[in-house]
């Protein structure tokens, strides 16, 4: 019997770095009734998928026993708690700053040649300073090495606040037995230090956490609902339902998605898909919350709310977009695993090997302190997701959501690309191939039927003849005959618009893409269509050939469909495939060696989407495709696939300097420390400048997506 599964999420406020995920995810893993979990250190969540039979309190009681504060996502106000924790570490980076500064200005003077009862006051002087300091300002360090500890394991924190205290007592210890040399100002400045460091993470995913927020925050409070009755109310728009109607008036935004029933107008939905322009509106057409309404009043029946609603969901792809389990991440995991062991033995090694030198314990500890400070990891744990955030970040501004950190690593390593056609390269909307070439009184009775009907082939005619200026004819007895098309009577003739064999026509073998105009059964002209091809498409194939990349179309229409955009987009292509075979396609290119990007948009690509080495999909694709696909991008342009491309080369580039600079400092500061030549203050400043050139290394990527 196989056991339902349930989804829960919690808020993890105190989750510091690799160790913590690795922590968490293995921890629930053994938790009977736990299918899967997986961390998200960006959002500072994880997402649990179990059996019915455990409920929240359990999941939270299994989190707790791991040494993790938890929450759950819809109860606690996750994003405040979070940024609460940022607040409360910005307080303690101040209160050590002022310190640190108060404390260096006395060690100035010692440095300077203060010797005697003046030393020792200033030494008292920085103790009173110092202590309440590290007390206060170090919490967010010992609290989470306590936690590790009680629960029997370490994460970083735990080296850090040991060399912390430990600097703080010898300096204590040397205060009031009248020695010569006190670092207080090396602890304060190593609290302030990695303060700095962890106060700027946090901040970046508090950013990366907001966007999401202010997507959702832009949507309309609430809308009027009318009743049946024709009577009013205004409702929030979390009590809006699905079958309301949503009256809109020019000016107000959309508070929930839904159909339009009647009016005619404008919206602008650049806040959904980037776009500036505005676009029309015509009853029968969808329109999502949060767009704005710009020309007429419009009523709208509701058919998604709340966290349904399309800009919810894109704001949940944004949430996803932290951090994903690439290559390097697993690298970072598995360093920053070994790492707590790793540098308490090479502490204790190194007091050891001193005491036996012949030092005295006094140096020998310091000696073990500095290299407990300088070997934090902290410039190693932030090197692969501080890029993938601040690079989801710019492609976000760009109308990109990276679902998943990982895929730009895999964006950055593909070869060939698989593009699908109606959808995809073409927008899925028919438009009109040549000019009307009719008549003036028999364009205005086209027209006039085109109104009566919301085919797709009958709106592009439709738009047609309205953007050449022409007027609807005064027609009686339009009807619609469902499957064939309308007819009417104009002037005792009748008239249709509709199959070209139903208008009279014979012989004619496109019918999907034709229709037909004619008078009392004889046919006077027939119209053919073609699928409008993105904006930039000519633009963006080019770009990625220059890439090197080389592209193909894979599409399920007849080949006299295919071939004319696969001609003028200089692409090879192959046409009538179905999902298998595009599947097949994908399987046996990456079977060669490929590394295969998919980009498409209908269920039939699904299988191919999830087959691909990295897949993208338009914002109007289906549900499966946007499922299956790890980025999605709005907007009708097809642009952002080579901008997606580019800025995954970056930041791949950008995170092996960061592996560089986070291993290269290692190789030289260790070193350093264990030879005696680091003093804990140098040591503090040194991990602490490691940490500050990771970051300002991958704050290089908000301008990646240009």
């Amino acid at each position: 019997m196989n056991m339902a599964v349930a989804r829960s999420e919690f808020s993890l406020p105190g989750i510091r770095c690799a160790g913590c995920i690795s922590k968490i995810e293995d921890g629930l893993a053994d938790v009977p009734g736990v299918r899967a979990a997986r961390v998200n250190l960006t959002a500072k969540r994880v997402a649990i998928e179990h059996g019915e039979e455990l409920d929240t309190l359990a999941l939270k009681d299994a989190i707790s026993a791991l040494g993790f504060a938890a929450e759950p996502v819809l109860m606690s106000g996750a994003d405040a708690a979070n940024h609460a924790e940022s607040r409360r570490l910005l307080k303690a980076l101040g209160v050590a700053g002022f310190a640190a500064m108060n404390i260096m200005l006395l060690s100035v003077s010692i440095w300077s040649g203060a010797d005697g009862p003046t030393r020792q006051l200033f030494h008292w002087l920085s103790a009173l300073i110092a202590m309440p300091t590290v007390a206060y300002a170090g919490q967010p360090f010992f609290r989470s090495a306590w936690g590790a500890l009680r629960h029997g394991r370490t994460n970083m924190d735990v080296p850090i606040s040991i060399g912390v205290l430990l600097a703080t007592s010898l300096s204590l210890f040397e205060t009031i037995t009248g020695g010569a040399h006190a670092y207080f100002d090396g602890a304060v400045s190593l609290i302030f230090f990695l303060l700095a460091g962890r106060f700027l993470d946090s901040a970046m995913r508090d950013r990366a956490r907001d966007g999401a927020a202010a997507l959702l925050r832009q949507t309309a409070p609430g809308g009027t609902i009318e009743w049946p009755d024709g009577s009013t109310k205004w409702f929030a728009a979390s009590d809006i339902a699905i079958g309301m109607r949503l009256l809109v008036s020019a000016g107000e935004r959309f508070a929930a998605d839904g159909k339009v029933e009647t009016g005619t107008s404008e919206v602008d939905r650049s806040l959904v898909t980037g776009e500036s322009c505005a676009e029309p509106i015509t009853p029968g057409m969808a329109v999502i919350a949060g767009s704005l309404n710009m020309a007429g009043p419009v009523t709208v029946r509701v058919t998604a709310v709340g966290p349904d609603t399309a800009i919810a969901g894109m704001a949940r792809l944004m949430e996803a977009a932290g951090q994903g389990r690439s290559h390097y991440v697993r690298l970072a995991d598995r360093a920053a695993r070994y790492y707590a062991p790793a540098v308490h033995t090479l502490a204790a090694l190194s007091f050891v090997g001193w005491m036996i030198a012949g030092a005295g314990w006094h140096q020998a500890l310091l000696i073990a302190v500095a290299v407990l400070i300088i070997t934090c990891p902290c410039a190693l744990g932030l090197a692969v997701p501080v890029a993938q955030v601040v690079a989801s970040g710019a492609l976000m501004r760009r109308g990109l959501l990276v679902k998943d950190g990982s895929a730009l690593e895999r964006l950055a390593e593909v070869d060939r690309i698989c593009f699908d056609k109606t959808g995809t390269l073409t927008l899925g909307r028919s438009q009109l191939a040549g000019s009307p070439n009719l008549a003036a009184e028999d364009a205005s009775i086209v027209l006039a039927l085109a109104r009566g009907s919301r085919h797709p082939l009958s709106k592009a005619l439709g738009a047609a003849l309205e953007a050449a200026g022409t007027r609807p004819a005064v027609l009686q007895d339009v009807h619609e005959a469902p499957g064939f098309g309308l007819e009417g009577i104009y002037k005792g003739m009748r008239v249709r618009l509709g199959r070209p064999g139903w208008v009279g026509a014979s012989g004619f073998a496109d019918e999907a893409l034709s229709c037909g105009y004619g008078r009392n059964g004889h046919t006077a002209h027939l119209f053919c269509f073609a699928d409008q091809l993105r904006p930039d498409a000519e633009a963006a194939v080019a770009q990625v050939v220059c890439m090197g990349l080389r592209p193909v179309i894979l599409s399920g229409d007849c080949r006299e469909a295919v071939l004319p955009v696969a001609h003028r987009l200089g692409m090879t292509a192959r046409a009538d495939m179905r999902p298998e075979a595009k599947l097949r396609a994908v399987q046996d290119y990456a079977a060669e060696g490929d590394r295969v990007l998919v980009i498409g948009d209908g269920l039939n690509d699904g299988p191919a989407l999830s087959a691909g080495h990295v897949s993208i999909a338009p914002s109007s694709a289906s549900d499966v495709g946007q499922n299956a696909a790890d980025i999605v991008f709005l907007g009708d342009s097809l642009l952002p696939v080579p901008i997606a491309i580019r800025a995954a080369q970056r930041t791949m580039r950008v995170v092996r300097q960061n592996f560089a600079l986070a291993i290269g400092y290692n190789a030289l500061a260790v070193p350093l420390a264990l030879a005696g030549r680091v003093t804990p203050l140098i040591a503090a400043i040194a991990m602490s400048t490691s940490s500050i050139l990771v970051v300002a290394n991958a704050l290089r990527l908000n301008r990646c997506a240009r």
